[in-house]
């Protein structure tokens, strides 16, 4: 397949920010591309836009729950650029970790307003552009859609909903000479994860209950490094670390005979009670 170049091309990137989508900026404009950094923190957009090379970075508030406020991003973007080529849809969040028991209806709204809402709203901003520059999408999903999700589980629901607009996309946009790619992560070193997930004992203790495998964590770099790549090789989907393709492809095996082990675990059984009881 041709390389796919990203020497000026323009990209939208929401929750660009901080954290993966202000790397994936970074990654971007090192390639050449002209980067808008869209985030519902203006002022964090804008400084990463001040990173970047001259006229290679344009901060725009958006706030993604919020369908007009996507149209308006991909307005100035147009304005400012004239077209868009790629779009990557990163805008999350991680929401309270807790059983279902014990969260709200609308906590677990709150995750998939930005998770799920979120992503249709950019992915529906921004379509007609993409195809009519035979461009890509890139929706960023987790290892989170095909694992058990407890004490987590809007978070594992709204991914594995993303997954399945990713590879949907992919289907649709064939015929337009157009491309989607659903990007899987483990666990990223991020403030999502440092303060969701590094703050709270009660989701340490779960995850210390959960097996070595599901641990290993990745740098924002090297999650931006994997997404460029694989726009540049027009490829429909990405899974870092590498050791989590194997258990995808036989997800249907691994994941029944897990999720009986899981309800067996004492350690982890206990660990659920205290994040239920906290």
């Amino acid at each position: 397949m041709t390389r796919y170049s990203l020497s000026d091309k323009v990209v939208l990137v929401t929750g660009a920010g901080r954290g993966l989508g202000a790397a994936t900026a970074t990654a971007l404009a090192r390639r050449g591309a002209c980067v808008v950094i869209a985030d519902i923190d203006l002022s964090a957009a804008q400084s990463v836009a001040a990173t970047l090379p001259t006229g290679h970075g344009l901060a725009l508030h958006c706030d993604v729950t919020d369908l007009a406020s996507v149209q308006d991003a991909v307005r100035q973007t147009r304005e400012q650029f004239g077209r868009i080529d790629v779009v990557i849809a990163n805008a999350g969040v991680l929401g309270r970790g807790g059983t279902m028991r014990a969260l709200r209806p609308d906590q677990v709204a709150g995750v998939l307003s930005v998770n799920v809402d979120g992503v249709v709203n950019t992915v529906s901003a921004t379509l007609d552009s993409v195809i009519e520059n035979r461009g890509q999408i890139v929706v960023v999903s987790s290892v989170f859609a095909y694992i058990n999700g407890a004490g987590a589980i809007p978070y594992a629901m709204s991914k594995a909903a993303v997954e399945q607009l990713g590879r949907g996309l992919g289907v649709e946009l064939a015929s337009h000479g157009a491309s989607a790619m659903t990007a899987y992560f483990s666990l990223i070193e991020t403030d999502m994860i440092r303060h969701g997930v590094d703050q709270d004992p009660h989701l340490l203790a779960l995850l210390s209950a959960t097996p070595k495998f599901f641990l290993k964590r990745i740098q924002p770099q090297t999650a931006a490094a994997a997404i460029v790549d694989g726009l540049e090789r027009r490829k429909r989907s990405i899974a870092i670390p590498g050791r989590w393709r194997p258990f995808a492809a036989l997800r249907g095996v691994f994941g029944p005979t897990l999720d009986a082990k899981s309800a067996r675990d004492a350690k982890l059984q206990r660990a659920l009670i205290q994040l239920e009881n906290r």
